[in-house]
């Protein structure tokens, strides 16, 4: 199970060797990230690379997953350490919600940058709407991804169920490649922006990204409030000329509840002193800090984070104080 659900390794964008601690011994970590088209698995290298040359003890690897809901479930279960996921998905794993049985013991390690809902088709197609998604073929995320996870929220608080379309669970580079080949009319990405695998289809084929009207996004915001209004200026894709509103949720890198406090201390200290690293790899990690990590943190802190954030002045909201402390 586990090799097929972690298939790829990385150990870091630069090559970061990992040093020793004190007994010379080296623990190996994984970094449930997601597929290799989206933003979470060059973030995850980079995260990598951070905690190889700034932790001392642990060596860590970023892994190819089936990203959020999966990335849950390895680290409840213990087949991994850090996982990165979408706060709609963290939510509903730590209060014991559909997809999940029961409430998971996981903890906010901090967050990362806001996922954008990219609901694309090409300009040829003749949709321009979200309603105009019914009667055709739809790729609404891989299985087991957080893509999958808003896209049933966010069309379900619209009104607009599976049974209204064909529904296809294909990854983003499928979704590319699926696009191109007309096997699907409308691919769904929940992803930083800009993307590579859009960015790629936007190279070869006339894109739309379809808007969301304002009415839309109220029904969504106020059905599901981990959701939030996002606009895609104009250029962010090429060929695409003006602004786009859609749907927007932060991303989170979270733990097992069980994992040692200073090993969770340390890894956030590096993450939050080093997030240039990360800045070079995706520039929305520009938003990956302190005061991010408060204001947007929809599940409780690890004791590691509190104890790093008090230090640094930061206070801690008492929704974000997990039960261990209170």
């Amino acid at each position: 199970m586990v090799i097929s659900a972690l298939t790829f390794i990385v150990a870091g964008c630069s090559g970061g060797t990992p040093s020793e601690d004190e007994s010379g011994s080296v623990e190996r970590i994984s970094i449930a990230t997601g597929g290799t088209g989206g933003t979470y698995y060059p973030y995850g290298g980079s995260m990598a690379d951070v905690i190889n040359k700034n932790v001392q003890g642990i060596e860590a690897a970023a892994e190819v997953t089936g990203a959020s809901v999966e990335n849950a479930r390895l680290l409840e279960n213990g087949q991994t350490q850090l996982a990165l996921m979408m706060n709609d998905v963290l939510f509903k794993a730590t209060n014991g919600e559909e997809p999940f049985k029961g409430k998971l013991g996981l903890r906010t390690l901090f967050e990362m940058y806001p996922n954008v809902q990219h609901v694309v088709t090409l300009k040829d197609s003749g949709i321009q709407t979200i309603e105009g998604l019914k009667g055709n073929k739809v790729s609404v995320g891989a299985p087991g991804s957080g893509t999958e996870s808003m896209a049933k929220g966010v069309l379900g608080s619209l009104g607009i169920t599976y049974d209204a379309f064909e529904v296809l669970r294909l990854s983003f580079a499928e979704n590319t490649q699926g696009l191109r080949d007309g096997v699907i009319d409308v691919g769904i990405w929940s992803v930083g922006a800009p993307t590579s695998s859009v960015m790629d289809l936007a190279t070869t084929h006339d894109i739309r990204i379809i808007n969301f009207s304002d009415s839309e996004v109220n029904k969504v915001v106020s059905a599901l409030p981990y959701y939030n209004k996002m606009v895609l200026p104009a250029g962010t894709y090429q060929g695409q000329d003006e602004d786009v509103t859609t749907i927007a949720v932060w991303n989170t890198v979270a733990v097992n509840k069980d994992m040692p406090e200073e090993t969770a201390y340390n890894i956030v200290k590096a993450i939050f002193e080093h997030v240039d690293t990360l800045i070079q790899v995706y520039p929305g990690a520009k938003l990956t800090t302190p005061e991010n990590l408060v204001n947007n943190a929809v599940a409780p802190l690890h004791p590691g984070v509190i104890k790093y954030l008090e230090e640094i002045n930061v206070e801690v909201p008492d929704r974000l104080i997990p039960p261990e402390m209170k």
